[in-house]
């Protein structure tokens, strides 16, 4: 995959260089490109941006530099058409980081690993003229997007963020593949099919371990945040490790993870209970058994009743985390 980052900092990006990611791009898995801006600016001050029309505070960021930019870094001519059906569009894609774009999420990761490049256009001050976004959705995707409620200085942390988030999931970057399948929201690696739709599908599988589903399919955190972890020693100052994950029972151990994961994500992001509980393929009869054995029946009714009994969040998620 070739990654392409415009910025006014190009220094920024230098922790691309190290860890798994900067031995990626050693190997050649990953090509990252990191262009400054102010060269397509061509005033002797090298100025990307300007007063906005119609007044207020700030200052915008000039179409013409930012469409130099993308016209040297995918050429018109290049971007080439939309996909076949049924095929992953390869094209170019910009992906401009903003407090007013779609919220970023494991499954974006997982769609962004089908592009052959992705350009990310990291914005400053008020943020980028809007005539440059248009230009560039008439030849190529454009996705406007946000990695949370809250607003940065400029696009640049954004952009670290998404592009590990993306690079980790890519064939070789991690030396045990299973290790983004396991994580939270329930990992998509490239090369496992096509990748997971964006918010509004199923997030949470039908597993049911002791009905005998695959141990592989039971451990999916899919929609799930991950369970605790643990480690050597068996004891540290008078904590032990579980004894399941000492058991060497495979089918347990799943199960003990799945039930982990699905108690913490009660606790952590009711959010995405609530989503399973209005979804009835979402859970397992298992699943609802744990989370109404621990007083979740206001959310998710119980193991007979199934989901159609889900009601409000009571004040259970404030006691989960203790």
């Amino acid at each position: 995959m070739r990654i392409d980052i415009v910025t006014i900092f190009p220094e920024y990006f230098g922790p691309l260089s190290v860890s798994l990611i900067g031995k990626a791009a050693a190997r050649g898995d990953i090509e990252f490109y990191v262009h400054d801006l102010r060269q397509w600016a061509h005033d002797p001050h090298r100025t990307v941006d300007d007063t906005p029309f119609g007044g207020g505070p700030g200052m915008v960021m000039k179409p013409e530099v930012w469409g130099e930019a993308l016209d040297e870094i995918a050429p018109p001519d290049r971007t080439g058409n939309g996909p076949e059906p049924g095929q992953p569009d390869r094209r170019p894609r910009l992906i401009v980081p903003t407090p007013s774009g779609v919220p970023f999420n494991q499954a974006s990761a997982a769609r962004y690993t089908q592009s052959g490049q992705l350009i990310f256009a990291c914005g400053r001050y008020e943020g980028i003229d809007t005539r440059f976004i248009d230009e560039a959705r008439s030849r190529m995707p454009v996705d406007e997007v946000s990695i949370g409620d809250y607003v940065l200085a400029g696009g640049e942390a954004a952009v670290l963020v998404m592009v590990e988030a993306i690079s980790r999931l890519l064939p070789g970057v991690l030396g045990n593949q299973r290790s983004a399948r396991d994580d939270s929201f329930g990992g998509h690696a490239a090369g496992d099919g096509p990748a997971p739709e964006p918010p509004g599908g199923p997030l949470l599988p039908n597993l049911d371990v002791l009905g005998g589903m695959p141990g592989d399919v039971a451990d999916s955190m899919a929609g799930l945040l991950e369970g605790p972890v643990y480690t050597r020693p068996r004891v540290w100052r008078g904590r032990e490790v579980p004894d399941v994950l000492l058991s060497g029972d495979h089918a347990a151990i799943a199960r003990w993870r799945r039930d982990a994961a699905l108690l913490r994500t009660a606790a952590n992001r009711p959010d995405l209970i609530f989503r399973a509980a209005a979804d009835p393929a979402a859970l397992s009869r298992r699943d609802w058994q744990v989370l109404s054995a621990m007083g979740l029946s206001g959310v998710v009714g119980s193991a007979e009743s199934g989901p159609e009994e889900a009601a409000r969040l009571p004040a259970w998620s404030r006691d989960m985390a203790h």
